[in-house]
């Protein structure tokens, strides 16, 4: 507006009246006025809108979005997107937090999934259900038992991105030698517990659990039991923690049985212990998430046959699923309309099948779009590698309900480790199942209180 302005008064002067070569004079400064104007509006149209990315992933992961970023860019020349890798999950959040108030954030954010209710809280973030109805992108075309677990308070707050969940890895040749059928996994916690002891010898378990908070959460889940009140903390904000309910007390328990009676290894909190173990053959079954599918496979060699199974559930738990695990990417409130919009253009790319379909061979993690399932590269890798369609299967079998759509709380990460702790407590023996769930609980309900006041 101001430019037109300009250029109004400048041509309003050279007609007040001057004749002759003042006249021509004033005539060619306008010329060359409005020659000047439109070379910087052709530059300035040339210029690409920088959107910078801060992302989570190292290796594997890391390279796909580098190339994911470097196509687009290629296609996009008006968008150029930079990916910068800030650490581990909660580094790259403690830095988001860091650079509040100042422009030095990233204008994507790439942010777990138990960071989901930190972000909406936040008022950091423009949530991309209003691209979407700008748009009219058709979130049909995506995966909605991925959608489910970002869609809060009945908008889609980020889009899915890197996607997983938790399933039963075991040994088909070891089954085979004790007499169990190799293609018939146990789908409950008691054949569960049947096939570890039947997989035991010589003193050593016949499988091994890490030490990790997500499994509890998926193991509630699996029952379509709450983590936390309200609705899961999805129809209202989470105030207690329901840890020590049945669901919880019955599957610490078994789990403790499993390890005092040695049909189960406890290998601490860090799955790569117990994958390792898996991949050396010294336990038969493990859990783990799906996104370590190929790296499992891999690592075993052929040594031996890799089966996959459905993460089990108490026989009498007649519905429930799993939540996805993983990550989102978020965008971010703080910048310029324009740059929030050139955000949205690298997210529906990076949603298109053919994209989701690369990401997906490249990393182990699910397509969050349908469509990817037709692309040839995924198709060549199902064949490669078909212990995934165990996966694929598992999520679309979820019921749909607040248990399997994930718990939402704000303290979720402290809350994680705490649940980790009590685990910890339960199977070393220094305390009870139930009184370890009851003391977490407590302490988590005091974190929810602490971090409800504090969003007010």
């Amino acid at each position: 507006m101001i430019l037109v302005l300009a250029m109004f008064l400048v041509v309003l002067a050279g007609c007040g009246g001057n004749s002759g070569a003042n006249s021509n004079t004033e005539a060619n400064k306008t010329s060359s006025n409005n020659a000047e104007a439109s070379d910087k509006a052709v530059s300035a149209a040339a210029t690409p809108v920088k959107i910078t990315w801060w992302h989570s992933m190292s290796g594997a992961g890391e390279k796909a979005i580098n190339k994911i970023a470097t196509d687009f860019n290629a296609s996009h020349p008006e968008i150029q997107v930079e990916a910068i890798y800030q650490g581990k999950y909660d580094e790259s959040l403690n830095k988001l937090k860091a650079s509040l108030g100042s422009d030095s954030g990233p204008d994507l954010m790439q942010v777990y999934e138990i960071g989901s209710k930190f972000m909406i809280d936040s008022k950091m973030i423009t949530p991309v259900q209003k691209f979407i109805d700008e748009d009219k992108f058709d979130l049909s075309s995506l995966e909605p038992n991925i959608t489910r677990y970002y869609t809060i308070g009945g908008q889609l707050n980020a889009m899915p991105f890197n996607t997983s969940n938790p399933i039963l890895y075991y040994n088909k040749d070891a089954f085979k030698a004790a007499g169990l059928d190799p293609e018939n996994p146990p789908k409950t916690f008691e054949e569960f517990e049947a096939a570890a002891k039947a997989l035991s010898k010589n003193g050593k378990p016949g499988a091994a659990i890490a030490i990790y908070g997500w499994f509890m959460e998926q193991l509630f889940a699996n029952q379509n039991a709450e983590y936390v009140n309200g609705g899961n903390g999805r129809d209202t904000a989470a105030t207690e923690s329901l840890l020590a309910s049945d669901a919880g007390v019955k599957t610490l328990e078994w789990w403790k049985k499993l390890v005092d009676e040695k049909a189960v290894a406890n290998l601490g909190r860090d799955t790569d212990d117990t994958d390792s173990a898996f991949a050396a053959g010294q336990v038969a079954m493990t859990l783990n998430s799906t996104a370590a599918l190929r790296k499992m496979v891999d690592a075993v060699g052929g040594k031996f046959q890799v089966g996959t199974g459905f993460l089990p559930r108490p026989a009498d738990a007649k519905e429930g699923g799993v939540v996805v695990g993983g990550a989102s990417l978020y965008i971010m409130n703080n910048k310029s309309e324009e740059q929030q919009k050139a955000a949205w253009e690298f997210i529906k790319y990076v949603a298109s099948p053919e994209v989701q379909a690369e990401w997906s061979v490249s990393t182990g993690y699910f397509p969050i779009t349908k469509a990817a399932y037709d692309q040839q590269v995924l198709k060549d890798n199902m064949v490669k590698y078909p212990q995934f369609q165990t996966a694929v299967d598992q999520l679309h079998a979820s019921s749909a309900s607040n248990a399997t759509s994930g718990a939402v709380m704000g303290v979720f990460p402290e809350a994680r480790q705490i649940v980790e702790g009590a685990i910890e407590e339960a199977l070393n023996g220094q305390k009870q199942p139930n009184k370890a769930l009851q003391d977490a609980a407590a302490q988590i309900t005091d974190k929810l209180k602490q971090y409800n006041e504090t969003v007010k």
